[in-house]
């Protein structure tokens, strides 16, 4: 990272004296004093402890400078918010890297999508994406500041939780290209409604400038919130970006689109991934890369962790893990996905699905419609795990294929006793319920897994 303290100073306004300090290079900003290293500046942030109280431990680790609130013993930048000085810098830092900002939101694949664009422009580009789940008001400054200098192609994913939160950070961030995968029910419990979460997802067009495209959903739950002459592209049946030729297989999907010649080939199931491929497909045209390039980066894409993976048990049975988030609509698509692919010879189905968070209101009525989607000629057993899970097990009537669980270890001693060798196994639920633990816990000692 090319900022020297005084022109962090600068930058954020510092209102203490600095004619002590020397001007050093920064090479990292953290806000965790844990990660600190030689040379590195502290972030103190307030959550269930207040970061000051670790900038102790921040120079002990070999801090040289932290932000501050307050005058402290050591070397600090005064300001008056940490946060804000923090945004302020990431602000400046994008614009003095200038790389191609391409922004991605939606309730349902952003972070797919992300890691499949940053895969296509990693081909023809130095390309940096948004790291693991750093998608809000902290995490987005911080990717921006901790992206190589070399970078061209910085790939950002926003995400939101209440109003306003995506418009603030499309303002941040002023992307050159913005994405939007899909509006779905994610944060019902903030946001009150599905047309309140279009409107939320619409506000990535804040900073994006009506000049610069926005690709969007055919759904016309959004049109209400486009703004007048916005460049916008459209990806739907019959819209200017679309799908032909989808052919699902257990461990990747081949498509076709309306705008490339080549068929695509991703190393990742479920037919959902595809419009998440083509989206990234369409990035890497307009970004000026050849079909044979965009083929070649989808086909080595490595996604982030817990979603859509094909792991083993112990045992030898296959696990579909995806619980790294769960709503009603991403839950839904990943049965589909599972119900349809044919079973193991000699082995059975099996489902666990656990607690979608944040569904507010609405979260009872939710959890037992996915009754509906549930295929009991296919699945031999369904287990249940959490206190809203509950509605869908006393949707099921004492269905005999439904068993409920209140405890983790209930569950995994269960699953350990009923999987058997040529089984498969699907995973869903929100990161919160910690189902990752389970899958840990199936798949310990097993000789493989992998990522696809």
């Amino acid at each position: 990272m090319k900022l020297t303290i005084k022109e962090i100073a600068h930058v954020i306004h510092a209102k203490n004296d600095l004619s002590a300090l020397t001007d050093q290079t920064i090479q990292h900003i953290e806000f965790d004093s844990r990660l600190i290293s030689s040379g590195d500046l502290f972030l103190p942030l307030k959550g269930a402890r207040d970061g000051h109280d670790f900038i102790e431990t921040a120079f002990q680790n070999g801090a040289i400078i932290t932000f501050s609130e307050k005058k402290v013993p050591y070397p600090h930048l005064l300001v008056e918010d940490n946060l804000l000085a923090f945004q302020t810098l990431a602000k400046y830092y994008l614009a003095k890297l200038a790389p191609t900002v391409i922004a991605v939101t939606g309730s349902n694949g952003k972070t797919t999508t992300k890691d499949m664009i940053a895969s296509v422009l990693s081909e023809k580009f130095s390309t940096y994406k948004t790291q693991g789940n750093h998608n809000n008001e902290i995490g987005l400054p911080y990717t921006i500041l901790h992206m190589p200098d070399a970078t061209q192609k910085l790939v950002l994913e926003m995400g939101m939780d209440h109003p306003g939160d995506i418009d603030f950070l499309s303002r941040l961030a002023s992307p050159d290209l913005a994405v939007i995968t899909l509006i779905g029910e994610a944060h019902l419990e903030f946001m009150g409604s599905r047309k309140n979460i279009a409107k939320g997802k619409m506000g990535i067009q804040a900073g994006l400038g009506i000049e610069n495209e926005l690709i969007a959903p055919a759904d016309p739950i959004i049109n209400a919130f486009i703004y007048d002459n916005q460049n916008i592209t459209r990806f739907g049946s019959g819209e200017k970006l679309s799908l032909t030729k989808l052919v699902e297989h257990k461990e990747k999907l081949s498509f076709n689109t309306n705008f490339l010649e080549e068929t695509i080939t991703i190393p990742i199931p479920g037919k959902y991934n595809a419009t998440n491929a083509m989206l990234a497909a369409y990035v890497g045209l307009k970004m000026g890369l050849s079909e044979k390039e965009i083929k070649k980066g989808l086909a080595t894409v490595q996604l982030t962790k817990n979603r859509t993976e094909w792991k083993k048990a112990a045992n030898g049975a296959d696990i579909l893990s995806d619980v790294y988030n769960a709503n009603p609509t991403a839950t839904r698509l990943i049965l589909e996905t599972f119900q349809t692919i044919s079973p193991n010879k000699n082995g059975k189905k099996r489902v666990v699905l656990a607690d979608m968070l944040e569904l507010g209101q609405s979260s009872a009525e939710l959890h037992a419609h996915l009754l509906d989607h549930l295929d009991f000629e296919c699945l031999e057993k369904v287990y249940l795990y959490g206190p809203l899970m509950k509605n869908l097990y006393t949707a099921a009537h004492g269905n005999p294929a439904v068993v409920y669980f209140e405890t983790r270890d209930d569950l995994t001693q269960a699953i350990k006793s009923d999987l058997q060798p040529n089984d498969q196994i699907l995973f869903k639920g929100s990161n919160g319920m910690k189902l990752f633990k389970v899958v840990e816990t199936i798949e310990k000692n097993s000789p493989s897994s992998h990522v696809s």
